[in-house]
């Protein structure tokens, strides 16, 4: 016996459905949801050079943890703005190169918005679009832009008794003076 949607030929398991669409059923409440037919993220990223407009194009399909868009190709799991890269512009200038995004946008697929960036240059772009995650920024930052500053003051005093006042190890205080840490202020 076959499972009683449309086009599927696959054997039954359970309530007349077969093992996927049983699985999406008891997940999502309806057997078709909750993925794609098969090859329709490929015939979307297809259209992507086509694309006119200056608005973000968001990937509509499966995201990575930090929001990319990820697309499956000869088996393997792969950033879809690095593929819009490569066919728009080529493959990469070097292998250092990555797909930086104009518009801080991980999901946007819009070949006006990506280029090739060596990572340093992709770093400059976050710190200048403000989405860059450091200093007090970072969740597990023990100390604020102030607190960098009066350190670097107070050079008379010695790295232990710093490190005591502010809850740190020597060694931080040590790289905040060096300028190891904390580098851009």
């Amino acid at each position: 016996m076959t499972c009683s949607i449309a086009e599927c030929q696959k054997a039954t398991k359970h309530l007349g459905l077969c093992y996927a669409h049983y699985s999406r059923l008891k997940r999502h409440g309806d057997p078709l949801a909750g993925d794609t037919f098969f090859g329709e993220p490929m015939k979307f990223f297809e259209q992507i050079p086509t694309y006119q407009s200056d608005e973000c194009l968001l990937w509509p399909y499966a995201k990575g943890i930090k929001g990319y868009g990820r697309i499956r190709v000869n088996g393997k799991h792969q950033r879809v703005s690095r593929l819009v890269c490569q066919r728009i512009y080529g493959d990469p200038p070097s292998p250092r190169h990555e797909a930086a995004h104009s518009c801080r946008t991980p999901a946007c697929v819009n070949p006006r918005h990506l280029r090739w960036a060596t990572p340093e240059g992709n770093e400059a772009d976050k710190i200048a679009h403000g989405t860059h995650i450091r200093g007090e920024r970072q969740w597990k930052a023990k100390l604020t832009v102030a607190d960098v500053l009066a350190i670097r003051v107070q050079s008379q005093r010695s790295l232990r008794d710093l490190a005591r006042e502010y809850g740190v190890h020597n060694q931080t205080i040590h790289q905040i003076r060096r300028r190891e840490s904390w580098a851009w202020l």
